[in-house]
This record gives structure tokens, sequence and C-alpha cells, in this order.
């Protein structure tokens, strides 16, 4: 396994004793402080807040399912681990209340911590709120809601930079804010919300957050929502480096893990990620019921009453994975030496549930990081990349065509999502969630992302308001290693994954130090998220540009049901019995995960926690709760306004660096923006790159795809709303009477799709590694 030869963190060691302990394990901290003081009761009012700006850099977490065998991964550094060392494979399951299997629609109120007392959300059922329809504000609004609609401005002028052909047509009605009159409902806490089925329930929010929407859905796209007072409308201007990223993943929705949809694969026991799953369960109940049954999850493992929770828990971003299979799969990805081989993944199914999806954060004021999860062959090896075992993605004889065919799943999404009718409420695209670059390499990772820039910008133009920001992850080696990444690039965002969970360390320094939340809750587990996290980051915003936490959790350890994969065990030094069921919790245990969770919130500034909604395992118990943001709500161990968590770090007495704020021009889409320096050209402009790893054959001779089959497209299509037997307010639907988009941003980008080259075989394009390097180049018959 990789080791650095040093503690980069200088943590204390773990000790072999209960989470539970009388006082602090370690003494106070003396060193001053650059952060700022916490926030006063004052402070803590919804009126909008001013960051510093100024908190601490994270560890290199591994991914939550670094499986398989652990040497060959590169592991993150935490504050136990003497070094780099290797990945587990990660995944926990849970869910508070409303979790996965239990009554489709139910809310499930977070409960408010005491130091933060607020009014509990609520959501009731149709005959309970029947009474407070009055409370539902309906409001006809000329001019595409013009009063609230302040910024069709500069968004959409474009800023600095060139435009990039866009031409997005309306498949039927005319463009919002072309004279339409739409009938809008919206309202604020305490307003009655309508859904799709007719049932209802009443919104809580006491941040000042205000939903919007058109219930008979002819305008899909009325954007005035916002989730809170400190943050832009979706149709108002979001500013980097002064506007706060308080975000949430949905993950295990479109994409199943283990540890967070455990009931699935505890039906069967042989399967270790979707790949295996989907193999299983199709020969066990035959396609159509496996298609009944996936159907099932995405229509109710996440509901609209989910992202009003969300909203009313302070946050304003979620983060979507989604698979590649949500625009197609391959029913011949190669041979294993005896048959062809099929992708067993549902193709497609999933997209309608996605846009759906995106209507509801639009509902709610929510922005949204669409990830795209998952890469032909695996990008990673891990379980949450569709199958765990080999990376094919851009490494081994199949490297190549897996990157092709990838490329093709970037540009059908930023096509649709460049499209005006997405572009405010998704600003943000991660193209390839966690490639593992201790096997990949930087170069040849480098070199794709190059390509990929390329040909996004192609799309959507260069400069601010053309097209969203790309997100790429650190690739476990750590944001330090990315600092003048493609200078002169357009709007690239880097991502991080701080976790501890993932080091191979016991892990097992108490947690539970006092029952008071505050500085001595949390042992050394909070000043270690700042210490260990806070610094690089504010480094990065500076050397790298926009950074973010596109994941972390409250999952110091690794205890979980299946946290690090199906059948394989924990690292932690107790017993994980007590950290797989929260029930067992006393106070100390949730003063110091709460506090825990603030230090990491304040460390990492702009962050997704990972993630809102954990399914119950079979027993019907949560059993992975370290990791629900929603169950933590619950519980009283997360915290119910996330801007309580400023200060933290220098309340610990944290030094670091200082960001202030303010990136260069260009890292913004501003002036130089698209204009890389020719330096970095000329070391990754090569596509496909001059090597690719674990394959003994020049990149020449490696199996290719050929451009000839014919493009797929993404559409704005959802489910079909289905009434309940006790809703109220069901309402009569008709088709978008306003653009809904062709799918394609710019036509120019609809050239076909990669394809096999007929007459030549191709390895296995999941399993390839072990095959024997090519000698000669196939060209079909």
């Amino acid at each position: 396994m990789m080791r650095e030869d040093h503690d980069p963190f200088s943590t204390p060691v773990s000790h072999p004793m209960t989470p539970y302990s009388d006082g602090p394990s370690t003494p106070p901290f003396q060193t001053p402080a650059l952060y700022g003081p916490p926030l006063s009761q004052q402070q803590q009012q919804y009126p909008p807040l001013q960051p510093p700006f100024v908190s601490l850099a994270p560890s290199y977490g591994s991914s939550r399912d670094s499986q398989d065998d652990p040497a060959r991964h590169h592991a993150s550094p935490s504050p136990l681990a003497s070094g780099m060392v290797g990945l587990l494979p990660a995944g926990a399951p849970a869910m508070g209340g409303g979790g996965y299997g239990g009554k489709p629609g139910t809310y499930h109120p977070g409960v408010r911590s005491r130091a933060a007392a607020r009014k509990k959300h609520r959501l009731i059922g149709a005959g309970a709120v029947a009474v407070l329809a009055v409370i539902v504000l309906v409001v006809v609004i000329p001019v595409y809601f013009a009063v609230i609609k302040k910024h069709q401005d500069a968004k959409h002028s474009g800023g600095s930079g060139s435009g990039g052909g866009g031409d997005s047509g309306g498949s039927s009605g005319s463009s919002p804010g072309k004279g339409n009159v739409a009938v809008t409902v919206t309202g604020g806490d305490g307003s009655t919300v309508v859904m799709d089925d007719g049932s209802t329930f009443v919104y809580s929010n006491s941040f000042g957050g205000v939903w919007m929407a058109d219930p008979t859905g002819a305008n899909p796209f009325l954007s005035g929502a916002k989730p809170n007072a400190w943050t832009p409308a979706i149709n108002e201007t979001w500013t980097w480096g002064k506007d706060k990223i308080y975000g949430v993943n949905l993950g295990g929705w479109f994409i199943l893990e283990p540890f967070i949809t455990p009931a699935l694969f505890q039906a069967y026991p042989a399967a270790s990620d979707e790949w295996t799953l989907s193999a299983l369960w199709r020969a066990a109940v035959g396609d159509q019921a496996f298609s009944a049954a996936m159907e099932d999850h995405y229509a109710n493992f996440i509901t609209e009453a989910d992202f009003a929770q969300i909203a009313g828990a302070g946050l304003n971003w979620v983060r979507i994975p989604i698979p590649f299979w949500a625009i197609g799969v391959w029913s011949d990805i190669g041979t294993d030496g005896t048959h062809q081989v099929a992708e067993p993944f549902l193709e497609t199914v999933c997209w309608k549930y996605i846009v759906r999806a995106l209507g509801w954060a639009r509902k709610y004021g929510i922005r949204v990081n669409l990830d795209l999860h998952t890469a032909p062959g695996s990008q990673n090896g891990y379980n949450h990349s569709g199958k765990g075992g080999q990376v094919n993605f851009l490494n081994g004889p199949m490297g190549v065509a897996n990157a092709e065919r990838m490329l093709d799943y970037i540009r059908i999404i930023v096509e649709f999502i460049s499209q005006p009718e997405w572009a405010d409420l998704i600003p943000m695209f991660g193209i390839v969630n966690e490639a593992l670059l201790s096997t990949i390499g930087k170069s040849q990772i480098t070199s794709f992302y190059l390509q990929a820039h390329n040909m996004i910008r192609g799309i959507t133009g260069i400069g601010e308001g053309h097209g969203p920001y790309i997100s790429i992850h650190d690739g476990f080696i750590g944001v330090s290693n990315w600092g003048g990444f493609l200078p002169g690039s357009d709007r690239i965002i880097m991502d991080t994954h701080p976790y501890f969970a993932f080091d191979q360390q016991p892990n097992d320094s108490p947690i539970a130090t006092s029952d008071q939340v505050g500085v001595l809750a949390g042992g050394i587990w909070p000043k270690q998220a700042c210490s260990a996290w806070g610094p690089g980051i504010n480094t990065s915003h500076v050397e790298f540009g926009v950074t973010v936490a596109g994941e972390f959790s409250n999952g110091y350890n690794d205890c979980g049901l299946f946290l690090t994969g199906v059948n394989n065990t924990a690292h932690y030094g107790g017993d994980c019995a007590l950290w797989e069921d929260s029930q067992n919790w006393n106070a100390s245990v949730k003063a110091g995960l709460h506090e825990y969770a603030l230090a990491s919130m304040d460390a990492m500034q702009n962050w997704f926690f990972w993630t809102w909604k954990i399914g119950n395992a079979t027993d019907g118990v949560v059993r992975a709760p370290l990791w629900s943001y929603q169950l933590g709500l619950e519980g009283g161990w997360m915290p119910t306004d996330p801007r309580t968590s400023i200060g933290t770090c220098a309340s610990l007495n944290v030094v670091g660096p200082v960001f202030n704020g303010t990136y260069s021009a260009w890292q913004t889409g501003g002036l130089g923006a698209g204009t890389i320096d020719p330096t970095a050209i000329a070391s990754f402009g090569q596509w496909p790159p001059a090597t690719i790893s674990h394959v003994a054959a020049p990149v020449t001779l490696l199996p290719t795809y050929t451009a000839t089959a014919t493009v797929r497209s993404l559409t704005f299509v959802t489910p079909t709303p289905t009434s309940t037997a006790t809703g109220t307010g069901a309402v009569t639907r008709v088709a978008p009477t306003v653009s809904i988009g062709s799918g394609w941003f710019n036509s120019a980008g609809s050239s076909a799709a990669v394809t096999a080259v007929a007459g030549c075989v191709y390895y296995d394009a999941w399993s390839a590694l072990n095959s024997p390097a090519p000698t000669a180049v196939c060209t079909g018959a």
C-alpha cells in the first residue's frame, strides 16, 4: 500500500477505549486562531450573514467504497494515520423515520437542537391540512413572474466571453418571459404545498425560504423560489467566493449502493454492486418485475417532501449522482472469452425521475450539482461506479475505448443542462466521480479533462453564463497537487471528498467527551477536522480556484452495515454495534457528533454531506446512522442551522491560511478564461494520451470505437402523476405551454456517437485487465 514517510497531520495515536469518556481526551488547545469568533445569538437569526471565508483543508479521504484489495488503492491521510494508506470499500445503510421501505411521501420532521430550537418541521396528511388550505397563496402573475424574476439580465447576456452557438429551441408553446400569464402557487413557512399526486403538506421553513411552482404543469420552469433569506433565488446571480454552498448528496437514489439501500442487497446476499444485484434480480424475477421494482425505488426512496425538508434545514444545494445508464447501456461490450457480455443495468428508466428531481429542486430554490457518478469500465473499481473490481476507464487494454464512450455521455448531458430552461438551476456538473489516479495516472486523467473541457466549451461557449462549471475530483492525491491546473481554462471546480473513515485505522479515540455542545464535546475529532481539512481547502481556493467538498460525513470511524463493502470488515478499534444503531446513543455521543459536524462544515466552507437519507436494513433499523443527515436532524446530532458552524475552527484555536473570497478573473469565467497556457496544452493536449497504464502495448494499438452511431438525446420527461386516495389538492395537469427545449443546446454537438467497429472483436470492457496486449490495429471487415 502507498504510505507517506511521516504523519502529515501529527495527530494522536488511537487508544483502544470506549467512545465514552468523562472529559476531553486532549488538553485545551492554546494555538492562536485566524478564523474569527463564532456567531453570536443575534447573528444566528436568518438575515443574511457575511461569512469571513477563513476556515481551514481537507485530508484526502478515500472513497466510500474502496473495496477489494486495499493494497492497490491510494489511501487518504487521517488524523490517526501515519501516512497514505490503502482505500477500503464503503457503504452504509440507514434511514431515520421515513426510511427506505417506509410509507411513500411520509414526512419525518427534523428535531431542532437545544442551542437553536426552532419551529419543528410539519408535513401533515391531506386530511389533516384541509382546513389550512386558505394559507395557500395563489397569484396570477403576468410576464413570467416579472417582479421576482429580476435577473434574466447579465446571466444570459453572457458577461465576458464568447457565445457557444446555443440554439436550444422550444418544442411547445412560447418561451418564459414572452408575456404568458401563469397561475402560480407560492408560499413560505406555514403554507400548504400541493404535490403532483394531489396530496398536501404544510411547509416548514423558519429561514425565510419561498417555494414556487405552477401546479398545472403549464410552466415547469418558474425560477423565483429560494430556500432561505441568505441564498439568491434560482433566477438571481450566485457569486462564487461570497455565497456559500450548504448541501447534501442524494446518494443511493439513481445508483444503488449497499450501505445506503441495504435491504435491496440483503435480499440477494451474493450481490455487491448494482451490476451483480441487477443480474441476480433479473434472473430471480424476470426483466419486467425487475424493472418495476427498480422504478418503485426511483419513485419512493426520495420524494418531494425530502426536498422541502432539505430547504427547511437551511441547506441550499443538492448533489445528485446519476449513472450513464440514464442515457443508455450497451448490449455488447465485448467478449469474456466464451460469450458476448451485456451491461445488466436498467437503462433510461431513471431519467424521468432525475428530471422530476430537478423540478423539485427548482420548486424549493435548491441549486443542483449534477454528478456523473459512473463511467464505462469503472473509473475506480468501487461498487458505486456500477461494478466493483477492475478499473478499465482510461486504464488497461480497453481504457481508451471506454474513455471515448464516456465523452459521449458527458456531451449529451452538457447539451441538456446548458439549455436556458436548466442553466440557472444546474450551475455545476461533475464529469467523472472519484477517478482513481493511483491506477489511472494524473497525466492521463489531465489529458482527458482537457479534452472534455474543450468539448464542453465548444458546446456552451466561453465565460460566465455559458454553461455549467466543470467539476473534477482530486483523485485521492489531495487538493495540494492540483494548484496551477490548466491555467486559463474556463470555470473548473476542484472537488475533494475528505473522510477519516477510510484510513484503515482504529479511529477509536472517544468522541463522547461531554454532553454539552461546545469546545469540550467531540474529543480530538473537531479540531482534527479543522486542522486536517481547512488549510488545504483555503490554499486550493487561491492556487486552483473554486474548491468544494463534494462529500463528507459524520463517519469518523468505518462502522456501518456494508460501509466497507458487502461482507467486508471494519477497522474500528472498538465495538461497531454502538455505531450501527443510533437509538442507543446518549447525549454525549450526540453532542460530540454535533460538534464534529460543525467543525467539518467550517473547515470545508462549501460542502455536500454524504448523504441525505439512508435506507433501513431488513430489521427496520438504520445501520449506518453516521451517514444520514436526515436522521441526524431527527436525532439532534446535526445542526439545524448550518451557519452556526461559522467560527467553530476559531473556537478551537486552529490556525491556517486565509482565503479572502476573491478569485482570479479567469477562474470564474472572466478575463482570460478559455485561453489555456500553451505549456499546459503542449503537455496534455494529445488525445488519446501518449501512454495508458497497465497494458504492454502502445496507445496506437489499443482498441477504439468509431463515431458512426446515432446519438441519443435527453428530453424533458417526467413520471405520470398518480392521484392518491387521500389527495385533496389534485389539479388538472396540462402539457407545458412554454419551451421545454430539444435536449440540444447547440445542434452542432449532436454529431454521431461512438460504437464498435464492425468486424472487430473487443475484450470485455469491464474486465479487460488480464487480457493479452493487442499486437495489431483492428480495422474491421
